[in-house]
C-alpha cells in the first residue's frame, strides 16, 4: 500500500475535506430550502414549514448522535490546543486541530439540518427520507471512519486512547447514519392549514392545551428534562392539584394505546383473538407494540454499561501517570474520565425514563383489557373468579408487568458486563482474571437459593392477596422475605470482599506483581461486578413474577364472553313486536344436562304490561335474564326490538351524586327529571338530605336505606325512555305506603299477559281472569298469597288490644319530649344552637389530603413505633464501622502495594492479603448484623403500624363506614402497607448510609487534595437547593396518585357487580370511557413523578461530574512527588462513585419525604373516633342474658343525613313481638342499627343497657339486614 495513505496528516485532510464537503452541501440544501418555501409562501399563504416528527425513536437517536460526535470533537479539539500550545506545534498536530474543529461545526450543522429537515426529499405528501446528496456523504464518510479505525489498530504502535474511543464513535455514527438513509422513511406534521382539508375538520388535541411539553420537546429539553421544569416550578409556588398535572400525550394515554394494541392484536390472530390469548402471544403484542422503544432502550443500557467501564479502565494509566511514568497525557485523562461521566449520566437517565415510560404504557394497557373483558364476562364464568381476584389482576399482575420494563436487558447487559470486567482485570492482573470469573459464578451460584426462596414466597405472598384478609395474611408472611432481604445484603456487600479475596490471592500464588494502580483498577470493577452479581437473581426472580402474572391474566381474558348470538336484535320501530320467544332452551351452564329455561314460547307487542309470577326458585329472574342475553341459549329464537331498561332486584348504585344515578350518563332534562322525582316517591327523600340531588351517596349507596335505593335505581329505568322495561320483584324492599304510590292499582289484573312459571317451564299464560277461571296452579298461587296476608291480619287482631296501654304510655312519654323538641328545633332555626350552624358537609366527603411538608411527628412517630427507636443507635453504629473498615481496607490495599515492580512493597504479600482478608471479613459481618437490625425493626413497625390501622377501622363507627368507601382502606391496606414494610426501611437506611458513605468519601479526598472540599461544600448547598426547590412537586404528585388508586378500584368493583344493568342499558362504552379516564388520572402522576426525579437526577449527576472533574484536575495540577500515587488512586477510585453517592444523598432525601406519606395517610386511619370498649369485665351479664326479650328506649334522637331526628323513648313489654310499620322517612333500618347499638343512646334490653357492651351481648343477638 502507498505510504501517502497510511500518513496521519493525508487521513486528516481526507477528513477535513470530507466534512468541508458537507458544510458546502448543508448550504447549498438551506438555501434551495429558502427559495422553495419563500415561492410557495407567495402562492398558498402563510404556510408552517414542513419537519421530520421530533417524536420518532429513530429520528431523535440521529439527533443523539450528531450531537454527540459534535460535543465530543469540541472536547477533543478544546484540550489538545492548550495541551499543544504548551508543548509546542507540529504539522500533524495543526492538522488534527483543524480536522476537529470542522468536525465540531460539520455535525452541528448536521443537528440543525435534521432538526429543520434540510437534508430530506420528500416522496409523497408526508413520507420522507434522506436526499441523495447527504446519503452519498453518509456512505463516503462510513467507509472513511471504518478505513482510519483499521489504520489506527494495524499500523499505528502508540495509539492514544481518545484517538480510539473516537474511531469507534464515527465508524457507529456512520453505521446508524447509512442504515436511516437508505432503510428509513421518516413521517412529517401536516402544518395547521392542510390538515382540516385532509382529515374533514381539525383534530382536537388529547388533553387540549394542557398536554405535556414533552410530546413537542425539542433534543435539549429531552436530554436536560427542561421540559418538566414548569411543574417543577410551578409545585414549588403552590400546592399542586390534579388540574395542574399535565395531560397524556396520545402515545402514552391508555385512549392512545389501546386501540393500537387492539387493532395489531387482531391483524395478528383475528378478530376475536381476545378469548384466543396465550401468554406468548400476549407477550409478542406488548413487545411489537413497543419494539422501538425496547431498541431504543437497548442502545442506551449499551452506552451507559460501556461508560461506565471507562473509569475503572484508566485509574491504572491516571496512577501511572502521577508516579511520572507516562507524560503529557494528564488533560486527557481528565477528559477521558469526564466525558465517560457525561455520558453515563445522560444515557442513564433517559434509560431509567423510557423504563418506566414504558411500564406506565403497558400497565395502563393491561388495565384497559382487564376492564374490557369484565363488561364481556359471562355470568358462569365470572363465577370464577371473585372480585378480589379480579381486582388483584388490575391492580398487582398489571403492575408488575409494568416493572418489568426495569429488567428487561439485564440478562444480556450482565453477560456484556462481566465480559468488560475480565477485560479490564485481564489488563490488569493476567491469568489471574480467570479467578474472578470463577468466585464470580460462584457468589451468583450462592444468590440463586435466596432468590428460590424470594420466588417462593412472594407467589405464596401473591396468592394470599387473592383472599379477602389479604392484608392481613400480607403482613404475617412478609416477615420471611424480610429475613431473606437481611441475607440478600449480605451477599451485596460480601461479594467484592469474596471476588477480591480469591482474585488477589490468585494473583499472588501465580507470582502476578500487585501494583497499587491495577490493584485500584481492579477495586473498581469489583464494584460495578457487584451490582452484577446481585442483581441476577432479583431479575431471575423478576421474570418468574412477570410469567405468573402473565399466565394469571391471559388465563383470564381468555374466559367464555357472553354469547353474541342470544339476542337477535331488531331496529327500533321496525317490528310491533317487542319481544319474541320461540321454542327457546337456555341454561346458566351450558353443561348441566338440564336447561335452566325450557320451551319458552312467548310474543309481547308495544304497550303491553306483562307479569311472570311463580314460586321461589321458579326461574323468573333468568327469564328476565335470558331477555337481556344473560343467560346462554341453546336452541330457539329470541328477538327484541327497541331499547331495555332494566330494575334488578337487589339495587345496584354506583358511587356519586343521586342525579347522576337517576340520569345515567343522559343530558338532563329538568321537566322529565321531575316528573320522575315525583312518580317515584322521591321528591320527600331528597328534602331530608341538606344537598339535595346532589347529595353524594357512598360505595353501594350505603348510605341509602333499602327503599330510597330501589326508588332511585326506578327512577334511573323510568328516565331513560327506554322502548322496554324489565322489572324484577322491583318492590321488595320499598314500604306499602310507597308502593301503593307507586302504582295504585293491582299489579296482576292490570296485566295484559300473565306468565305462570314453574321449573323453568312457563306453565300458564293469559289474561288475570282467565287463568283465575283455569282452576289450575295459578290460582293456588294466589290462595297461598291471601292466606298469607289473612295469617298476618289475625295476629294484629290478637295483639291489638294488649298493644294499645303501650301505645299509649309511649304517646305520653314522646309527649313529654315533644315540647323540648320544638324548643330545641326553635333554637336551631334561630341560629342559637352553634353546632348546627355551620353549613354541613357532604355524608361522603373527599379522601383525606394533607398538603405541604410532612410534619416532623410522622417521622418521629415511625422511628420510634418499635422499640421506641433503641434499635436506630446500633444500626447506624455498625454502617459506620463498615464504611471505617471498607475504607481502612481499600486504604491498606492503595498503601501497601507498591507502584510500579521498581518499586519494594512496604510489606510482605502475605501480609498485605492477610490485612485486608481480615479487615474486608470484619466489615462483611457489620452488614450482616446491620441488614438483620434493620429487617427486624422494619418488620415491627410495619406490623405495629398495621395492626394499630386495623384496630382503629375495625372500632370505628358506623358513619366511618357510611363516608368512606372500601377502596380507600383497600389503598391504605395494600398499597401504603407495601411501602411501609419494604420501602420505607430501604429508604431510611439508604440515606443514613449514602451520608456515612459520602462522609468516608470526604475524608478520603480531603487527605490528598483540600481543595476539593471547598468545591464539594459548594456542590452540596446547590444541590440542597435544588432538593429543596424539587421535593414540593413529587411530594404532591406522590398524595395525588394514591388519591387517584382508588377510584379505578372502586369504578372496577362496582363494574363487576353492576354488569347485568351496564349490559341491558347498552352503556359499555362509556364505563370503558370512564375507566380510561380514571387510568390517565392515575398515569398523568406517575408519569410526571418519573419525569422530575429524572430532572433532578441529572442535575445532581451534572454537580458531581464537575466535581469529579475539578478533583482530577487539582490532582494532576499538584507537582510530582507531593503526594502519594497509590493514595491519589485511591481517591480517584471512591470519586467514580462520588456522583452516585452524593445523587443518592440528596435523592434519598426527597425520596423519603414521598414515600412517607403513606405512613401520614395509615395515622390518619389511626385517629378515627373510636367506638367504647368491646366488654367490661366486672359487668358482664348471666350467662343465661337475655331469658327474655324487653327493650326500653330512653331519650333517643339521632342526627341523619345532618339534620337531628325527634327525641324518642319506647318501651317494649317481655315476650312480645315488635314491628316496625314506617313511612318513608321514618328511618326504620336505623332502629335496627340503634338494637346493635351502632348509634350511642340509652338502650335497655331486660334492665341491662346493652350499648357499649359487643363482645359479650353482641352474640346473643341475631339481625337479618335489609339489602
Amino acid at each position: 500500500m502507498h505510504p501517502l495513505l497510511l500518513n496521519p496528516v493525508f487521513l486528516n485532510v481526507l477528513s477535513a475535506s470530507l466534512h468541508c464537503l458537507l458544510l458546502v452541501s448543508a448550504l447549498v440544501s438551506w438555501l434551495w430550502n429558502k427559495m422553495t418555501f419563500t415561492a410557495q409562501t407567495r402562492e398558498e399563504g402563510s404556510m408552517e414549514e414542513e419537519k421530520p416528527n421530533d417524536r420518532d425513536t429513530i429520528f431523535k437517536m440521529t439527533l443523539f448522535c450528531s450531537l454527540g460526535v459534535s460535543a465530543f470533537s469540541f472536547i477533543l479539539c478544546f484540550f489538545n490546543y492548550f495541551y499543544w500550545y504548551a508543548s509546542g506545534w507540529s504539522e500533524q498536530k495543526f492538522m488534527t486541530l483543524l480536522d476537529l474543529a470542522l468536525k465540531t461545526l460539520a455535525w452541528g450543522v448536521v443537528y440543525v439540518s435534521l432538526h429543520k429537515g434540510f437534508f430530506f426529499s420528500g416522496s409523497g405528501e408526508t413520507r420522507f427520507r434522506f436526499s441523495f446528496i447527504f446519503r452519498v456523504w453518509c456512505t463516503l464518510y462510513l467507509v472513511f471512519s471504518c478505513y482510519s479505525f483499521m489504520v489506527d489498530i494495524v499500523v499505528v504502535t502508540e495509539i492514544p486512547t481518545q484517538s480510539l474511543v473516537y474511531d469507534v464513535v464515527s465508524t457507529c455514527a456512520g453505521f446508524l447514519f447509512c442504515y436511516v438513509g437508505y432503510f428509513v422513511k421518516r413521517t412529517v406534521h401536516v402544518n395547521g392549514i392542510e390538515e382540516p382539508l385532509l382529515n374533514g375538520d381539525a383534530r382536537e388535541t388529547k388533553g387540549g392545551d394542557n398536554v405535556t411539553p414533552y410530546s413537542h420537546a425539542g433534543v435539549f429539553s429531552i436530554l436536560t428534562f427542561s421540559w418538566v421544569g414548569s411543574l417543577v416550578a410551578g409545585g414549588y409556588k403552590k400546592t399542586l392539584d390534579l388540574e395542574d398535572v399535565p395531560q397524556l400525550d396520545n402515545r402514552d394515554s391508555v385512549a392512545g394505546v389501546f386501540p393500537r394494541f387492539r387493532d395489531k392484536l387482531e391483524a395478528d390472530y383475528g378478530a376475536n383473538a381476545i378469548n384466543s390469548l396465550t401468554t406468548l402471544k400476549l407477550v409478542k403484542s406488548l413487545v411489537m407494540l413497543a419494539w422501538k422503544e425496547i431498541l431504543f432502550t437497548a442502545f442506551l443500557s449499551l452506552l451507559s454499561t460501556v461508560a461506565s467501564y471507562v473509569g475503572p479502565y484508566l485509574i491504572d494509566d491516571f496512577v501511572q501517570y502521577l508516579d511520572g511514568q507516562r507524560q503529557n497525557q494528564g488533560y486527557v485523562l481528565v477528559s477521558a474520565f469526564f466525558f465517560a461521566k457525561i455520558v453515563e449520566c445522560l444515557s442513564q437517565r433517559q434509560l431509567f425514563f423510557r423504563f418506566q415510560q414504558i411500564g406506565i404504557r403497558i400497565r395502563a394497557l393491561l388495565i384497559a383489557m382487564i376492564y374490557n373483558k369484565v363488561l364481556t364476562l359471562s355470568c358462569q364464568s365470572k363465577q370464577g373468579h371473585t372480585s378480589g381476584e379480579i381486582i388483584n389482576f388490575m391492580t398487582v399482575d398489571a403492575a408488575r408487568v409494568g416493572v418489568f420494563s426495569w429488567y428487561m436487558h439485564d440478562l444480556w447487559l450482565v453477560v456484556l458486563q462481566v465480559s468488560l470486567a475480565l477485560m479490564i482485570l485481564y489488563k490488569s492482573l493476567g491469568i489471574a482474571s480467570v479467578a474472578t470469573l470463577i468466585a464470580t459464578v460462584v457468589v451468583m451460584l450462592a444468590n440463586v437459593p435466596l432468590g428460590s426462596l424470594q420466588e417462593k414466597y412472594q407467589k405464596k405472598l401473591m396468592e394470599s392477596k387473592d383472599i379477602r384478609m389479604k392484608a392481613t395474611s400480607e403482613i404475617l408472611r412478609s416477615m420471611r422475605i424480610l429475613k431473606l432481604q437481611a441475607m440478600t445484603i449480605f451477599v451485596f456487600w460480601g461479594a467484592p470482599t469474596f471476588v477480591s479475596v480469591v482474585t488477589f490471592g490468585t494473583s499472588m500464588f501465580l507470582g502476578i506483581p500487585l501494583k497499587a494502580g491495577k490493584i485500584l483498577s481492579a477495586l473498581a470493577t469489583f464494584w460495578i461486578l457487584q451490582q452484577v452479581i446481585f442483581g441476577l437473581p432479583d431479575t431471575i426472580s423478576m421474570i418468574a413474577q412477570t410469567k405468573v402474572s402473565l399466565d394469571r391474566i391471559s388465563s383470564f381474558l381468555r374466559l367464555d364472553d357472553l354469547p353474541s348470538d342470544v339476542v337477535e336484535k331488531l331496529p327500533q320501530g321496525s317490528s310491533d313486536t317487542t319481544i319474541e320467544v320461540i321454542y327457546g332452551n337456555f341454561s346458566w351452564d351450558l353443561s348441566s344436562p338440564i336447561p335452566t329455561l325450557q320451551n319458552i314460547n312467548f310474543k309481547v307487542f308495544h304497550g303491553m304490561k306483562v307479569a311472570v309470577c311463580g314460586a321461589v326458585g321458579s326461574s323468573k329472574s333468568s327469564l328476565l335474564s335470558c331477555v337481556l342475553g344473560e343467560v346462554p341459549k341453546i336452541s330457539g329464537n329470541l328477538r327484541v326490538c327497541g331499547t331495555n331498561a332494566y330494575v334488578a332486584q337487589s339495587p345496584w348504585i354506583q358511587s356519586g351524586t343521586i342525579e347522576d344515578n337517576i340520569l345515567f350518563g343522559k343530558d338532563m332534562d329538568r321537566e322529565r327529571y321531575e316528573k320522575v322525582l315525583e312518580d317515584c316517591s322521591l321528591k320527600k327523600d331528597l328534602e331530608i338530605f341538606s344537598f339535595g340531588d346532589q347529595t353524594i351517596v357512598g360505595e353501594r349507596g350505603i348510605n341509602l336505606s333499602g327503599g330510597q335505593k330501589q326508588r332511585i335505581q326506578i327512577a334511573r329505568a323510568l328516565y331513560q325512555d327506554a322502548d322496554i322495561y324489565l322489572f324484577d320483584d322491583p318492590f321488595n324492599v320499598v314500604d306499602a305506603h310507597t308502593g301503593s304510590h307507586l302504582f295504585k292499582v293491582e299489579f296482576l289484573p292490570a296485566a295484559d299477559l300473565i306468565l305462570v312459571m314453574k321449573d323453568g317451564r312457563i306453565t300458564q299464560s293469559g289474561k288475570y281472569i282467565d287463568l283465575l277461571n283455569s282452576g289450575t296452579g295459578f290460582m293456588e298461587l294466589v290462595g297461598a298469597h291471601k292466606k298469607a296476608l289473612s295469617t298476618l291480619d289475625s295476629l294484629d287482631v290478637v295483639t291489638t288490644s294488649n298493644e294499645t296501654s303501650t301505645l299509649k304510655q309511649e304517646a305520653n312519654v314522646s309527649g313529654t319530649h315533644d315540647s323540648k323538641e320544638k324548643e330545641a328545633n326553635k333554637d336551631v332555626q334561630n341560629g342559637e344552637t352553634h353546632t348546627q350552624s355551620e353549613p354541613q358537609g357532604q355524608l361522603v366527603r373527599e379522601e383525606e389530603r394533607e398538603k405541604g411538608r410532612v410534619g416532623f411527628s410522622v417521622y418521629w412517630n415511625y422511628i420510634t413505633t418499635a422499640y421506641g427507636g433503641a434499635l436506630v443507635p446500633f444500626i447506624l453504629l455498625a454502617q459506620i464501622l463498615f464504611q471505617a473498615l471498607q475504607i481502612g481496607s481499600n486504604y491498606w490495599m492503595a498503601w501497601a502495594t507498591p507502584i510500579s515492580t521498581h518499586v519494594q512493597p512496604r510489606v510482605e504479600e502475605m501480609t498485605i492479603i492477610g490485612v485486608y482478608v481480615g479487615l474486608a471479613t470484619a466489615s462483611s459481618f457489620c452488614v450482616l448484623i446491620r441488614a438483620m437490625l434493620l429487617a427486624t425493626t422494619g418488620y415491627k413497625t410495619a406490623t405495629i403500624l398495621f395492626n394499630k390501622m386495623h384496630f382503629c377501622i375495625f372500632r370505628a363507627p358506623m358513619s366511618f363506614f357510611d363516608s368512606t368507601p372500601c377502596g380507600r382502606v383497600l389503598s391504605k391496606a395494600s398499597t401504603d402497607q407495601s411501602a411501609v414494610y419494604t420501602c420505607i426501611p430501604h429508604e431510611m437506611a439508604s440515606l443514613a448510609f449514602s451520608t456515612i458513605q459520602l462522609l468516608g468519601i470526604i475524608a478520603v479526598m480531603s487527605q490528598v487534595a483540600w481543595q476539593v472540599f471547598i468545591v464539594f461544600i459548594l456542590v452540596i448547598a446547590v444541590g440542597i437547593l435544588y432538593q429543596q426547590y424539587y421535593v414540593p412537586s413529587p411530594r404532591e404528585l406522590s398524595r395525588l396518585i394514591g388519591l387517584c388508586k382508588a377510584p379505578i378500584i372502586q369504578h372496577l368493583a362496582e363494574t363487576i357487580s353492576g354488569t347485568s344493568t351496564i349490559r341491558s342499558y347498552d352503556h359499555q362504552s362509556r364505563f370503558r370511557e370512564t375507566n380510561m379516564k380514571l387510568t390517565d388520572a392515575y398515569c398523568r402522576p406517575n408519569f410526571s413523578i418519573s419525569a422530575t426525579i429524572e430532572w433532578l437526577r441529572f442535575r445532581l449527576d451534572m454537580l458531581s461530574s464537575i466535581t469529579f472533574a475539578f478533583s482530577l484536575l487539582v490532582l494532576i495540577s499538584i507537582p510530582p512527588k507531593i503526594i502519594d500515587p497509590g493514595i491519589a488512586g485511591l481517591v480517584v477510585t471512591y470519586e467514580l462513585n462520588l456522583n452516585a453517592i452524593q445523587a443518592w444523598v440528596i435523592w434519598n432525601m426527597c425520596n423519603i419525604e414521598n414515600k412517607i406519606i403513606s405512613v401520614e395517610r395509615m395515622l390518619q386511619y389511626t385517629c378515627i373516633p373510636s367506638k367504647p370498649p368491646l366488654a367490661v369485665e366486672e359487668d358482664r351479664p348471666n350467662p343465661s342474658w337475655p331469658s327474655y326479650g324487653e327493650v326500653d328506649i330512653q331519650d333517643l334522637q339521632e342526627v341523619v343525613y345532618e339534620a337531628p331526628t325527634r327525641r324518642r323513648s319506647h318501651a317494649s313489654p317481655r315476650r312480645r313481638r315488635t314491628g316496625h310499620g314506617h313511612l318513608p322517612e321514618a328511618h326504620t333500618t336505623r332502629c335496627q342499627k340503634l338494637l346493635f347499638c351502632r348509634t350511642r343512646p340509652s338502650l335497655s334490653m331486660q334492665k341491662r343497657n346493652v350499648c357499649g357492651a359487643e363482645k359479650v351481648e353482641r352474640g346473643r343477638l341475631a339481625e337479618l339486614p335489609v339489602a
